[in-house]
């Protein structure tokens, strides 16, 4: 049985390496330069690892995906700059009532969905819609801390068109198609 720590978690098969000599120490320094920059706010330390902040937005805006997060008060509070954006987004929606951000026709429609993520009902609401002749997936997921509590709203849309026609399996890499 493998001991719990990160030294030993899931990561080797069929044997588990030693130490090496003096490797303790330079962990240790390592350790300390990571929290040093944590703490001076140049990164973000996850339970899994830790990103910088360009490393985060680059990551983020690099997803085949549009994210929009509304906060707890109904207010945007984030969106990323994916390369191929369906819905334009301005920095001018920043702190905007998400509300606002909708057509008059689908206010109450996102007003029943943040109503059922603050309260629990309901975690996930989804719809498709066509758009150019482009099969347009949005979704929107509660987004909790760990206790449970709303903390806000994530939007994500994507072009699935191309995913639809998706058939049989491609398991090796070929980039010539």
């Amino acid at each position: 049985m493998l001991k719990r720590n990160a030294r030993y978690e899931i990561g080797y098969c069929c044997f588990t390496p030693q130490p090496a000599t003096g490797s303790r120490q330079t962990e240790e320094v390592k350790k300390k330069k990571l929290e040093e920059k944590v703490e001076a706010g140049k990164m973000l330390q996850f339970k899994t690892g830790s990103l910088s902040e360009e490393e985060v937005e680059a990551l983020l805006d690099s997803l085949p995906v549009d994210i929009s997060f509304v906060d707890k008060d109904d207010r945007v509070k984030y969106f990323n700059k994916a390369e191929k954006r369906i819905f334009v987004r301005t920095k001018a929606v920043i702190g905007r009532k998400v509300q606002l951000c909708h057509p008059k026709k689908s206010v109450q429609i996102v007003n029943n969905i943040v109503e059922a993520f603050k309260t629990g009902k309901k975690d996930v609401a989804e719809f498709w819609i066509s758009i150019n002749n482009r099969l347009v997936h949005i979704r929107y997921f509660a987004v909790r801390n760990k206790k449970g509590e709303y903390l806000g709203t994530m939007e994500v849309t994507q072009d699935i068109t191309d995913i639809q026609k998706i058939e049989g399996e491609k398991r090796l890499l070929d980039w010539e198609s």
